[in-house]
């Protein structure tokens, strides 16, 4: 039976799903973002369709903060490769654009696999993002001690501002070639990356599935089969072009594919939980010059520092890509993603993130006002132009 608790759940999960899809005749016989789960209403990440998406209540009255975050990116993609400095083993992870978190796993796998056969004795990780953490976890897993040093730990890290959706955006410059030798290296990040985070994908982790809707004004310049798309192609299930009233959004072209989200402000945390748990040292300190670097006990370096690369190892190619965030207030029955022309939209525990910047080379971390009012002018066309099929 269901007692009164259970109930007015149920009644107020009801009615959020039916005030957000406007109850409409065309989808009144599923909600989608709720399903009934062991007796109780709750949001469903993968709906069956896009039929009566809840829209995103986009106003600059529901803004709750705005954030800046500088991506290391690298045109030729990420840096995975072990070299001698003195008679330090260093092993780079590092400049991996807006994919840091999606790649933060298969890039480490790679590393580790680079430097840790043959090695006898400590480890040392210079970074304590998603990147970092990830590498001294596998250490630890391989039997290795760990220490990570690091002049910032979660949340003042560059981790904590990244959005956390998992699809490998902006890692590498899309219009050029890539060599044969980094197409593998992403594709395997990607696979490992994809299949580590299955596993993690509960509450203690902030690990959920998520759908995403690619949206755009004019038709595909690339089909589902190549570019990005097709390298990963196998990682994006139910990845589908939706036709015109299969979706909300009008006439625009709109793709679908599941994936999965990853909510800094929960992960890392726990990540340097299990980092510690599993005997990790963690030693808040920044790395300044080679010669500190070289000065360190352990003679096997991970080095992911990301965007302190630059200076630390002299690496000319990497560079900022500016990134602006503004949050709303959240809205717990909008469980989905969007990405639309040059912004997106991802639905997390602590707000609704709209962002939409790539500003390369821009090194400064204040927030533009100009900016954040048009990412939400763009998210205010988007939303509010939604139409539901079956509305009258």
């Amino acid at each position: 039976m269901m007692n009164r608790r259970v109930f007015l759940r149920n009644a107020n999960m009801a009615a959020v799903s039916l005030v957000a899809g406007g109850g409409f005749a065309g989808c009144a016989k599923r909600q989608a973002g709720a399903a009934v789960s062991s007796g109780m209403m709750v949001p469903e990440n993968v709906p069956a369709s896009a039929c009566c998406l809840p829209p995103v209540r986009v106003s600059a009255e529901r803004e709750i903060r705005t954030v800046v975050g500088l991506r290391p990116f690298r045109p030729s993609g990420f840096r995975v490769a072990k070299e001698m400095v003195g008679e330090k083993a260093v092993v780079h992870n590092y400049g991996h654009g807006g994919g840091g978190i999606t790649l933060s796993w298969g890039t480490s796998k790679l590393a580790v696999d680079l430097g840790l056969p043959g090695h006898v004795g400590p480890v040392a990780v210079l970074g304590c993002g998603a990147v970092g953490l990830a590498t001294a976890r596998l250490v630890q897993e391989a039997g290795f001690d760990v220490t990570i040093y690091a002049k910032a730990l979660p949340p003042e890290t560059t981790s904590n501002i990244a959005g956390g959706q998992w699809f490998p955006a902006s890692v590498y410059d899309q219009g050029k070639a890539l060599t044969p030798e980094f197409t593998e290296q992403f594709v395997a990040a990607a696979q490992y990356g994809y299949r580590r985070y299955q596993i993690m994908t509960s509450p203690q982790y902030g690990i959920r599935w998520m759908r995403n809707y690619f949206i755009a004004d004019k038709p595909w310049k690339v089909p589902i089969t190549s570019g990005l798309f097709g390298l990963i192609k196998d990682l994006l299930p139910e990845i589908k072009d939706l036709q015109v009233g299969e979706h909300p959004f009008g006439t625009k072209q709109v793709r679908q594919a599941d994936g999965m989200i990853v909510e800094p402000p929960i992960y890392l945390p726990a990540m340097l939980t299990d980092v510690r748990i599993a005997g990790g040292k963690i030693v808040v300190r920044e790395i300044r010059s080679l010669d500190e670097m070289q000065a360190l006990p352990e003679k096997l370096v991970f080095n992911c520092t990301g965007l302190g690369a630059k200076a630390l190892f002299n690496d000319a190619e990497l560079t900022p890509i500016r990134g602006q965030l503004t949050f709303l207030v959240p809205q717990p029955e909008v469980t989905y993603a969007t990405t639309y022309e040059n912004t997106y939209m991802f639905s997390r525990r602590d707000g609704i993130l709209l962002g939409g910047t790539h500003e390369m080379g821009d090194w400064n971390l204040k927030p533009d006002m100009a900016t954040k009012a048009a990412i939400l002018a763009k998210q205010q066309e988007l939303f509010n132009g939604m139409r539901w099929p079956g509305k009258a």
